[in-house]
């Protein structure tokens, strides 16, 4: 499908910090596929409908992440949580796409109290509990490098956020420390530390995005 082909080069864009260009991407992804949608036909639904779920999903997930990087926090909750219905309508409420989304929401809710000096630790911890459920994480006593993880970078992300929001937290401090180290040892992203990815730098060249196609950190 173009349009993913299309995607792909908005997501390079949002991830080398190019978001103006990025976000006209997006914008014309998620209308290219709203106006190819043929719900008249059935077979074409069934036989092609998941894959235009798929790029709709990522185009607008991918778009509340960038509007989340600049700054844009009520636009982006909108954005983000219209992207967790399409998941949950298409693919089904436990599905582990929902945890990818509900991972970029956590984040952006952890960036918006950053920037705004406030506090969402509740939220926070409500949402990459959830998503950790969703993403099937080992247990955290797993050793590593035996367990086979899938969806290994969006699980270390939302692990390695909640264990900051449990460090900040005196009587959750050990806890949080555990769960940042199982976090660090199951990172693989080789473009951006863990800590890079959670700690957005207006000086860095590079910000982390998920792709909820594929539920990878890009």
């Amino acid at each position: 499908m173009l349009c993913s082909v299309v995607l792909s080069y908005g997501e390079f864009l949002h991830a080398t910090q190019n978001l103006s260009l990025a976000k006209e991407i997006y914008l014309k992804v998620i209308q290219g596929v709203a106006e190819n949608k043929d719900f008249s036909d059935l077979n074409a639904v069934a036989a092609c409908n998941m894959s235009s779920a798929e790029v709709l999903l990522a185009a607008t997930c991918a778009l509340g992440q960038l509007e989340a990087h600049m700054g844009n926090f009520g636009d982006a909750e909108q954005i983000l949580t219209r992207a967790l219905s399409t998941a949950e309508d298409h693919f089904g409420s436990h599905h582990p796409k929902v945890g990818a989304v509900l991972t970029c929401m956590a984040l952006m809710f952890r960036r918006k109290a950053m920037q705004e000096r406030s506090s969402s630790l509740l939220i926070q911890e409500g949402l990459y509990r959830k998503a950790i459920e969703l993403l099937k994480a080992p247990q955290l006593e797993t050793d590593d490098r035996e367990a086979k993880v899938d969806r290994r970078d969006i699980v270390a992300l939302a692990r390695g956020g909640y264990a900051e929001a449990l460090c900040v937290q005196q009587n959750r401090k050990a806890e949080g420390e555990k769960m940042k180290t199982w976090a660090e040892a199951a990172w693989r992203n080789s473009r951006l530390s863990l800590a890079e990815a959670i700690e957005i730098s207006k000086s860095s060249s590079k910000v982390l995005v998920i792709d909820a196609r594929t539920c990878r950190a890009l």
